[in-house]
């Protein structure tokens, strides 16, 4: 049996037993994305991503290659998405100007500005901005490309390297990691907490609004808010250190 045969033989046992990882992983991030987004094609999305693993990863598939293969299951699911471009295009632009607008207002007070100052400031009514919010559901999940400044590199390969880290590289990825840190502990109490009980302890929406009292809607805003005060705060980063 030749060595091409065997890995491949590898290759398809991998799939087999981590396929359970893919669905579990897609039922997660359904519960943050639009009733319009279809489960079995995140879950296809996510099966590519655990193929390129599988034959990338150069150790045994164990608990080491079920890391990795995380990070590129969700990283194929986020390209999936990105390319089916299910979010309508004037909703993108509506929340790049939100987050243009929560760059503007922390400028001028010095402070995270509430959701009523950023409604005022769009010449919305704070119902309306709320549900542009909540309209966003599943956008916070993508729009984390949009920050690389990496050329032709994706998000998921320069954070999640094959090669060996540069030193050099490794310290810029901790700056990075440090200002997002600091961003977070910057966020309103309220949505930090949703932040930590999402991304920290894997909550969905719904779970999230049994602890903290209000409806998963609210959730929704909440998180969307969040994000677009990061990607606004990572942003002004980025343009000060270009």
């Amino acid at each position: 049996m030749s060595y091409a045969h065997t890995t491949e033989v590898a290759v398809e046992q991998c799939i087999v037993k981590f396929a359970p990882l893919v669905k579990r992983l897609a039922h997660y991030m359904m519960a943050s994305l639009p009733p319009s987004v279809e489960l079995d094609d995140v879950i296809q999305s996510g099966m590519l991503g655990l193929l390129d693993a599988a034959r990338r990863f150069q150790d045994s598939y164990g608990a080491q290659f079920e890391t990795y293969a995380v990070q590129r299951i969700r990283g194929a699911m986020l390209d999936g998405l990105r390319k089916s471009d299910w979010l309508p295009r004037g909703l993108r632009k509506s929340l790049r100007q939100v987050e243009a607008m929560v760059s503007k207002l922390e400028q001028q007070h010095k402070r995270p500005p509430t959701e009523q100052e950023l409604a005022d400031a769009m010449g919305l009514s704070l119902t309306d901005y709320q549900q542009l919010l909540q309209d966003a559901r599943g956008y916070q999940l993508v729009s984390a490309e949009d920050l690389q400044s990496h050329g032709e590199e994706s998000f998921l390969d320069h954070y999640y390297p094959d090669e060996r880290p540069d030193p050099l590289k490794s310290l810029l990825d901790e700056d990075e990691r440090r200002t997002l840190i600091e961003a977070i502990e910057d966020l309103p109490d309220r949505e930090q907490k949703v932040m930590g009980l999402y991304y920290e302890q894997e909550m969905n929406l719904r779970e999230i609004g049994e602890v903290l009292g209000v409806s998963e809607s609210r959730i929704c805003q909440l998180h969307s808010q969040a994000i677009a005060r990061l990607r606004a705060r990572l942003r002004k980063e980025q343009v000060e250190h270009a």
